[in-house]
């Protein structure tokens, strides 16, 4: 049976395209009235969908499910579905429907401009997306409002007011119309169903009583695929198609490795989509997603972890792995000789941003910091540089060397005996706290001295609460229970200390933090994160990298079993 699941929480739309339809219409913003989203261009509520009865809006119970989303209020009901990715079909009885511009001014360069089509149809022309969308009725009573009005006006198309059946169907278009899908509404409704079993199958066969919300899951990230366009070169997975509509650059590892076992072709574009970004000297951008790609930030140096953990889930093999070993050099050379100080061997984030852990208390006195996290990731990212070399016959002793010196110089400099302290660049000064980020180290997991992983189980093991690891410790003065990173759980760091410490052998640990917060997925959804004590959703609620989280974990448990 599909899931059924909230459309305030999660968005209706499906693999490929690049709107959907949410009441969410804004940075933690919502309508009363669910509207045709975009994010090209931004995340752009374009067009507001209304459903009427006696000429008046009428409240209806909404129900989503992934194949279709309904409207009902007494004996009427309204059904929307995707024929494609640029096509909305929707059909209702006993309701009617408005389609209306959700911004009534239209200015020479802002708002959304309503003119019909004279091959038929009515086309709103939205400024903000750089895309129209023509809507045309198939059957039933129809009804026009505002067509080549400037300035502020009523832009509708309404269907079915009579009360009578009707249907439309909403096409998403650049310069000219997409080719006719031939789709009616239940086709649509059966060729986007099966389309997501397919996915679902591929992606998590294993899924079964014990993994209740790995559908759900699948179906976040189904819907937040979007197909190339702008500066999105591949099929890539947005982190969400609520606010949250890019791709950054250490988020897009953890899609991958999700996909990796079911889809790994989908799972390469994903590890390879901000690398089709990568600059001259090797740096990753921030983000990137239709419009627009940030280099004022990078994100942590995780790829070498990531392509190891691929490594595994592609039955050994690294896919392109000679220009794969260019990049993955390139990006370590980025961090090795421009983010050292100069004559010191540890590297630094310039912000937390660079971190990944944009407000996490190691930042609180300085921002630009050298702190263990980064040297372990690097660590890693150099022996997996070292492997790739070895294979394809190029020198592997340098690499090896490189990482058993920043290993040293890591365990030298910011280790005091009992836990990693961070130093701040400019003023030199060591600091120790209780955020998580402090006991990410445990990544390195059987490359760290014993004694060392030791001491960083036990640090987990405080931050570990009911619903997984706390990013600051809750008895901090600086816990916060929605404060970003000064409190909240997460899924990388959930994935990357779940990983470390089984490879450091510290397995009963690692079950627990994987067993929390595979509940708590299964409890409170794939939002951005979690209160860590409640384990409420905070945040944007229909995030793919949490998804990807639960299915990771989800099905390693199941192959352990």
């Amino acid at each position: 049976m599909a899931p059924e699941f909230s459309v305030r929480e999660i968005p209706f739309s499906r693999f490929g395209a690049w709107f959907g339809l949410s009441p969410v219409v804004g940075l933690a913003t919502y309508s009363d009235d669910v509207h045709l989203v975009s994010h090209r261009n931004g995340m752009h509520p374009v067009l507001s969908i209304v459903p009427v009865a006696g000429g008046v809006r009428v409240a209806a119970s909404i129900t989503a499910e992934p194949a279709k989303l309904t409207w009902s209020a007494g004996a009427g009901q309204i059904t929307a579905a995707f024929g494609s990715p640029s096509t909305l079909h929707i059909a209702g009885h006993g309701l009617g429907v408005r389609i209306s511009a959700t911004e009534p001014e239209l200015t020479p360069f802002t708002g959304t401009y309503l003119y019909p089509d004279p091959a038929g149809g009515t086309v709103f022309t939205s400024y903000e997306t750089g895309h129209r969308f023509r809507v045309t009725v198939l059957s039933g009573q129809e009804r026009r409002s505002g067509e080549q009005q400037l300035g502020t006006a009523e832009r509708l198309v309404a269907a079915g007011e009579d009360g009578g059946p009707w249907e439309l169907v909403i096409e998403e278009i650049a310069a000219s119309p997409p080719p006719a899908t031939g789709l009616g509404l239940s086709e649509a409704v059966t060729a986007s169903a099966e389309d997501f079993a397919r996915f679902a199958d591929a992606v998590a066969p294993w899924r079964d009583e014990r993994t209740p919300a790995a559908e759900l899951a699948c179906y976040v990230i189904w819907s937040a695929t979007v197909r190339p366009a702008g500066f999105i070169t591949r099929p890539a997975v947005l982190m969400s198609k609520h606010w949250m509509d890019k791709v950054w650059s250490w988020d897009h590892c953890f899609t991958a490795l999700a996909l990796a076992s079911g889809a790994p072709e989908l799972a390469w574009d994903q590890f390879q989509v901000v690398f089709d970004h990568q600059d001259d000297q090797g740096a990753l951008p921030d983000s990137i997603t239709h419009s627009e790609t940030l280099h004022n930030f990078v994100k942590p140096p995780i790829h070498g972890w990531a392509l190891g953990r691929l490594r595994e889930r592609f039955g050994g093999e690294v896919p392109d792995a000679e220009r794969t070993y260019r990049q993955l050099s390139a990006w370590t050379r980025f961090w090795l000789d421009h983010r050292r100080p100069p004559a010191h061997p540890l590297p630094y984030y310039e912000h937390g941003n660079d971190s990944g852990w944009d407000n996490a208390t190691v930042f609180r006195e300085e921002r630009l910091v050298q702190s263990a996290d980064l040297a372990a990731f690097l660590v890693l990212q150099l022996k997996e540089l070292a492997r790739l070399a070895a294979e394809l016959g190029d020198p592997a002793q340098s690499w090896d060397q490189q990482a058993d010196d920043l290993l040293a110089a890591m365990l030298a400099q910011l280790w005091d005996g009992t836990r990693f302290v961070s130093r701040g660049v400019v003023s030199g000064t060591l600091r120790a706290g209780s955020s998580l980020l402090e006991l990410m180290p445990v990544v390195l997991g059987e490359h760290l001295p014993p004694d060392v992983f030791e001491r960083l189980c036990d640090g987990i093991a405080r931050h570990l609460t009911a619903v997984g690891p706390a990013t600051e410790l809750p008895a901090s003065p600086y816990y916060e229970a929605d404060g970003y990173w000064r409190g909240p759980v997460w899924a990388p760091a959930t994935v990357l200390i779940e990983d470390g410490l089984r490879r450091g052998g510290a397995h009963d640990l690692a079950e627990q933090v994987s067993t929390r917060f595979r509940t708590t997925c299964e409890k409170s959804g794939f939002a951005e994160n979690f209160d860590a004590l409640t384990g409420e959703g905070l945040r944007d609620r229909a995030y793919t990298w949490t998804a990807a989280a639960y299915l990771l974990l989800a099905e390693d448990a199941e192959g352990r079993r």
